[in-house]
């Protein structure tokens, strides 16, 4: 089943990425931490579907999403980036592998934020605390990170922040990968839950390093959104 939604508002997060506000369909509904797959409602493009989390939460009456930009891949994201109010989308039915199984560790590429920011938010608001979740969240630079305010301002989160492509960015930014080494001295691996998304890569690279460092196979959540 399929819906169209009408575009409200489009504002910039980092200088490539973008949150998006949805007029949400009656009766729509999903989990934090579901993916839909999104085209552009126009002739050419109907047919170009791509994955997109909601950000927002299951009780809100809009739906919220942050997307990033990347044209050098198909132009889809390119051509969401320069949406206007009023323009329509056309999305599926809600989908996706990771939901709040319980504290732990979020593992983030990139774009890979979005499907936590949901599961963040509602564990925040309904425990008050996120005592016990600690969030590892990889970028290109500093001027990548997503929603880097409130995820700092969240009650209880541990943060930790690196990047890749810049050699100095400034205080509180790592610049290492996140890697076997980067993990082991920084996780607890018989405790907690792992969720991890972002590029394949990434994912596969990441929980190699955690099953070795001797995490539990049915304790790592992921979710591929290429």
């Amino acid at each position: 089943m399929t819906h169209t939604l009408t575009l409200q508002h489009i504002e910039p997060v980092t200088p490539d990425t973008h949150r998006l506000r949805f007029r949400r369909p009656e009766g729509f509904d999903f989990t934090p931490g579901q993916a839909v797959d999104m085209a552009l409602d126009k002739d050419g493009w109907r047919d170009e579907t791509r994955p997109f989390t909601f950000v927002s939460l299951p009780d809100e009456t809009c739906l919220d999403f942050v997307i990033k930009s990347y044209p050098e891949h198909d132009g889809v994201t390119e051509q969401i980036g320069k949406m206007e109010p009023g323009d329509k989308v056309i999305i599926s039915s809600p989908w996706g592998a990771i939901h709040d199984e319980g504290p732990g560790w979020f593992i983030a590429g990139g774009a890979g934020i979005t499907p936590f920011l949901a599961v963040l938010r509602r564990r925040l608001e309904i425990h008050g605390t996120l005592a016990g979740c600690t969030l590892i969240f990889s970028n290109s630079t500093e001027a990548d990170i997503i929603l880097r305010r409130e995820l700092e301002a969240m009650e209880g989160l541990e943060t930790i922040f690196t990047v890749t492509d810049e050699a100095n960015p400034g205080e509180g930014v790592l610049t290492e990968r996140i890697d076997r080494d980067f993990l082991a001295t920084r996780i607890k691996p018989d405790i907690g839950h792992y969720y991890v998304c972002g590029p394949e890569p990434m994912i596969a690279d990441v929980t190699a390093a955690l099953e070795d460092l001797g995490v539990a196979e049915d304790r790592i959540v992921v979710e591929d959104l290429d």
